[in-house]
């Protein structure tokens, strides 16, 4: 979907078989492991911009798709929310072809294994993820809507009822991103 903004809250699970069950109370979930490959410009333009281009490859046991995600900088500063263009890819490596022969570069690649909960919360088609990444330690819970952007701050209201019902609250988010968190996970001690 094109042009809207993904409103999301990410938090640390602590309680992760209760949060577990409650989200199978909501939807039945499907496991799904997302390959995530970042790109930036040798300058780092993206970065700088505070922009994300990346390419996911998300299998499961009905195959695998592959998509291109291009966020722009966050248009609201608390939960990073952001607006997302994406599109379906028929072969990732045309596109990491292609890619880098515009000058892109991939800045880091990783496995992230998700269990996928789609519902509807308060009129709005709501995904709750609980993910692990192999190479950094912790459950965590994504809990996301996509909506148009002056509508952001009702997306947060939604999603932070969600995050209740499921015995999560504020002083569990985390602003972390993975692509640090593995980064800093790939670096030798001492560095």
């Amino acid at each position: 979907m094109s042009g809207l903004v993904e409103v999301e809250l990410k938090a640390k699970v602590g309680e992760v078989e209760y949060v577990r069950a409650e989200l199978e109370r909501l939807a039945p979930g499907v496991d799904e492991t997302y390959h995530d490959t970042y790109y930036d410009l040798a300058d780092e333009t993206l970065t700088a911009r505070d922009q994300e281009l990346r390419v996911r490859t998300v299998t499961n046991d009905a195959g695998s798709r592959s998509l291109l995600t291009f966020k722009t900088a966050p248009v609201e500063e608390a939960s990073g929310s952001r607006p997302e263009h994406e599109t379906e890819l028929a072969d990732p490596a045309v596109a990491d072809t292609v890619l880098k022969a515009l000058g892109a570069e991939e800045v880091i690649a990783f496995r992230k294994l998700c269990r996928n909960h789609r519902f509807t919360a308060e009129r709005r088609d709501v995904l709750a993820t609980l993910v692990e990444v192999p190479e950094i330690e912790g459950t965590y819970l994504e809990v996301e809507t996509l909506s148009p952007d002056d509508e952001v701050e009702s997306a947060l209201t939604t999603i932070r009822t969600v995050l209740a019902r499921l015995g999560i609250g504020d002083g569990d988010l985390t602003n972390e991103t993975y692509t640090g968190a593995v980064a800093a996970a790939r670096q030798p001690e001492g560095e």
